[in-house]
């Protein structure tokens, strides 16, 4: 053997023994170490003294996509909230594995305005990406405001109904107040900007904006900043 060593794929091969396909399955699962350290990548060169080998729990199995829930911290917008996923910033969550794979082809499924904060959903799997971009406008959002000036007399009336803003007539929200500066909103096809755009319509200004819902899922406890993965029992 050359001082570069073999690939790593067909050391597992060797050292389980299984296929060179299943070691290849074994790498990209994260399921496999050199020298203590998780390895991913099946064309890494190792050596005859270097120690290989299965985590416990190994399965030759292709990793499934993932989705992921961050907690957009406010002034952040999608290319800065891609950057937010990395291992020191997972959530604490039980089975939780990261894979460098997991950050290959995900996309921000549901935008929100750079200068808001909340829950951000971006995905690997067609399946979430169907549920929440083609059939988006079906999904119920949440979202708490933060806002100053003196609401029009019919105001809180007018943003329960239907409004012409941005360009388009909005669907009916259901709005209602949580303190005196504080306004709850929940509603359908709710675009970026929007909030504030109807806000500004009866006399008031959004200081600050999170989104809590996304359908059935919610932010929860989730750190800002932070990020956890959507478990198999979660449905939007």
């Amino acid at each position: 053997m050359s001082e570069e060593g073999i690939r790593l794929a067909k050391r597992v091969a060797e050292t389980v023994p299984c296929s060179r396909g299943e070691a290849e399955r074994y790498i990209a699962g994260g399921w496999v170490t050199v020298d203590g350290a998780v390895v991913e990548d099946p064309a890494t060169r190792v050596t005859a003294a270097q120690a290989v080998a299965l985590l416990p729990g190994a399965e030759p199995v292709e990793p499934a996509p993932v989705t992921i829930l961050l907690h957009k911290p406010a002034g952040v917008d999608a290319a800065g909230a891609l950057a937010l996923i990395a291992p020191e910033t997972l959530a604490a969550s039980p089975n939780a594995r990261f894979l460098r794979r997991h950050l290959a082809r995900l996309t921000v499924v549901t935008p929100l305005e750079p200068e808001a904060s909340g829950l951000l959903v971006l995905s690997q799997d067609w399946r979430v990406t169907r549920k929440l971009v083609e059939d988006g406008a079906r999904v119920e959002q949440e979202y708490v405001a933060e806002v100053t000036g003196a609401i029009a007399e019919d105001g809180l009336s007018r943003l329960n109904a239907s409004m012409r803003v941005q360009g388009r007539t909005t669907v009916p929200l259901k709005a209602s107040w949580q303190s005196e500066a504080r306004l709850r909103l929940a509603g359908k096809d709710v675009r970026p900007g929007q909030v504030a755009a109807m806000c500004a319509e009866v006399g008031l200004s959004v200081k600050s904006l999170r989104r809590l819902r996304i359908g059935r899922v919610a932010l929860g406890q989730l750190p800002v900043g932070r990020w956890r993965y959507l478990h198999e029992t979660e449905r939007f």
